[in-house]
C-alpha cells in the first residue's frame, strides 16, 4: 500500500515543563504524597527529561489531579474524536481525497473507551458515507499504530481498489493517575495529547512511499513492566525502571530482520532513556525526529512514531527506504518498511 499523506493535530493548550510543575506543585493532589515523590516530580519536570512542552485537552491539567473516573473518561469522549477528525481532514485535503471517498477508517487508542468507538464519531464529524467500514483498535498501548497499518494493509489487499485512512489518537491526559508509585509518576511527567493521520491506497505514483515488510513482537513475559491496570475505575499506567532496556532488545530484534539497509529510522519517542537505549543498538543512526517530536510534544503514545515520520517528511530528505518501529504494552514491538 501507497502513502498518499500524513498528518497531525495538538489541543491548542500547551505548557512547558516548568509550567507542569508549578501547576502540579499547587495541587492537593500532589502535596499529599510523600516527600520524595513530590522530589521526584520536580526533578524530572524541572529537569533534563528531553521535553519541553506538552500539549493538553485542557486549559487548566491541575484539575486533572483530582478528577474522578467518569470526569476522565467524558474528557476522552469529547477530545479524542474531535483530535482525530482534525488530523484527518488536514490528511484528506493533503491527498486531495473527500471524506466521502474513504471506503475504511481504522482508527487506535487506549487511554479512553467509547463504544461506538471513536471512528464512528470521526465518521460522522466528517460526513463519511454509511457503508465506510469502521474498525477500532484497542488495548495495543503506545505501539498501536503500526498494527494499525498492518489492518489497513490487509483490507486494501482485500479491496484492491479502496482509499483507506488510518488514525492513532491518546488523550493521555484523561488516564492520569497519581500515587507514590515512581512509575506513576514518571508517567503523569512525559504524556501528552494528540493524534496523527494517515491516507492509503493500493496504488502510488513516483515518489510515494510503499509499506512493507510488516514485523510484530510479543513477550508476554514482560507485559507486567508496561500496561494498563484498572484502579479505582480509572486507567493507571505501570512503567518499570527496565523498559528502557526491554524497548530497546526488541527494537533490535527487529531491525535484524529488516529487508533493507534504511536511510533513517523512526522511532516512537518513549522518553529520553528510551531514545538513549534505542540509539545504543542501533549504530550508527541518531534519532533527530524521534527526539524532536519528544522535545515538542512529549509521549503521546502510539501517533508518536507517525508524528516522527511527518517531521522526517518535511525536512525535505531524499530517504528511498525508512524504517518505523513502535512498542508498548504487552510487551509488543512493531516495525515496518517504508520505500521508494
Amino acid at each position: 500500500m501507497y502513502l498518499q499523506s500524513i498528518s497531525s493535530a495538538f489541543p491548542p493548550y500547551s505548557f512547558t515543563q516548568r509550567q507542569c510543575w508549578e501547576i502540579a506543585g499547587g495541587s492537593p493532589a500532589v502535596t499529599n504524597l510523600k516527600e520524595r515523590s513530590q522530589g521526584l516530580m520536580e526533578k524530572i519536570l524541572c529537569g533534563d527529561s528531553g521535553i519541553a512542552k506538552r500539549h493538553f485537552v485542557t486549559e487548566d491539567p491541575g484539575v486533572l489531579l483530582g478528577a474522578g473516573a467518569e470526569e476522565l473518561n467524558k474528557g476522552f469522549e469529547m477530545a479524542a474524536p474531535k483530535l482525530s477528525a482534525e488530523a484527518l481532514k488536514k490528511a484528506l485535503e493533503k491527498a486531495g481525497v473527500t471524506a466521502g471517498e474513504v471506503d475504511a477508517l481504522f482508527v487506535c487508542t487506549c487511554t479512553g473507551y467509547l463504544c461506538p468507538g471513536v471512528s464512528s464519531h470521526v465518521a460522522e464529524q466528517l460526513g463519511m458515507r454509511g457503508d465506510v467500514y469502521l474498525s477500532d483498535l484497542v488495548g495495543l498501548g503506545c505501539g498501536a499504530a503500526i498494527p494499525t497499518l498492518r489492518a489497513a494493509e490487509g483490507f486494501l489487499a482485500a479491496n484492491p481498489g479502496a482509499v483507506v485512512a488510518t488514525v492513532a489518537v491518546e488523550v493521555c491526559s484523561a488516564a492520569f493517575y497519581i500515587d507514590d508509585e515512581p512509575g506513576v509518576l514518571i508517567s503523569l511527567c512525559l504524556f501528552g495529547d494528540g493524534a496523527a493521520a494517515a491516507v492509503w491506497k493500493c496504488e502510488g505514483k513516483d515518489g510515494q512511499y510503499r509499506a512493507e515488510g510488516f514485523q510484530t513482537l510479543h513477550r508476554p513475559e514482560d507485559r507486567e513492566k508496561i500496561r494498563f491496570v484498572n484502579k479505582d475505575g480509572k486507567l493507571k499506567n505501570k512503567l518499570h525502571r527496565s523498559v528502557p532496556e526491554v524497548a530497546a532488545g526488541a527494537v533490535r530484534e527487529l531491525f535484524a530482520k529488516r529487508l533493507g539497509e534504511p536511510d533513517q529510522v523512526i522511532a516512537h519517542t518513549g522518553g529520553r532513556d528510551v531514545v538513549d537505549a534505542l540509539e545504543g543498538v542501533l549504530p550508527g543512526f541518531v534519532l533527530g525526529e524521534t527526539r524532536k517530536v519528544l522535545e515538542e510534544y512529549g509521549n503521546c503514545s502510539s501517533p508518536c512514531v507517525l508524528f516522527a515520520l511527518e517531521e522526517r517528511m518535511r525536512g525535505g530528505f531524499d530517504d528511498n527506504r525508512l524504517w518505523l518501529t513502535s512498542f508498548g504494552a504487552g510487551f509488543s514491538a512493531h516495525s515496518v518498511e517504508l520505500v521508494r
